[in-house]
């Protein structure tokens, strides 16, 4: 069965990244396993612990999580097709093909750019960071 890794993060990218992995999905002629995955950077100003306790952060990261999941799971839910999704913290190109490589994906499909506020001129910073760390073939959509 294909393990297919998409890093999304609410943007119009990440959608469009999801109806191409629905469409991939129908190509396939076995079952396809699709991990949804949403990185929350990790807030690092100060000492943010002082006045936030770690469950609250970590609901925080929850919360917005499932806010930037909210549209690649609405898609996927109206086409039937199945998936599991995970919300992690920390730096997003990293955290992503870290995952990938411990969860033995096969292949990573995500976005050109994202809703990053750093960007490159062709590729947003993510997509390229990620193309260099992971282990798995990239597959970036437009």
């Amino acid at each position: 069965m294909p393990k297919l890794l998409v890093p999304v993060d609410g943007s119009e990218n990440s959608d469009r990244a999801v109806d191409f992995v629905i469409k991939k999905a129908g190509w396939c002629r076995e079952p396809v396993e699709i991990h949804l995955l949403n990185v929350q950077p990790p807030i690092v100003s100060g000492n943010v612990t002082m006045f936030i306790s770690q469950e609250q952060l970590n609901d925080y990261y929850q919360e917005e999580g499932l806010k930037a999941l909210q549209s690649a799971r609405a898609k996927l839910d109206a086409a039937k097709v199945p998936y599991r999704h995970h919300i992690l913290v920390g730096d997003p190109a990293e955290t992503i093909a870290r995952y990938a490589k411990e969860q033995g994906c096969d292949q990573i499909l995500m976005g050109t750019r994202g809703l990053g506020t750093v960007t490159s001129l062709l590729l947003g910073s993510v997509a390229t960071k990620v193309i260099h760390l992971a282990d798995v073939p990239v597959l970036l959509v437009k």
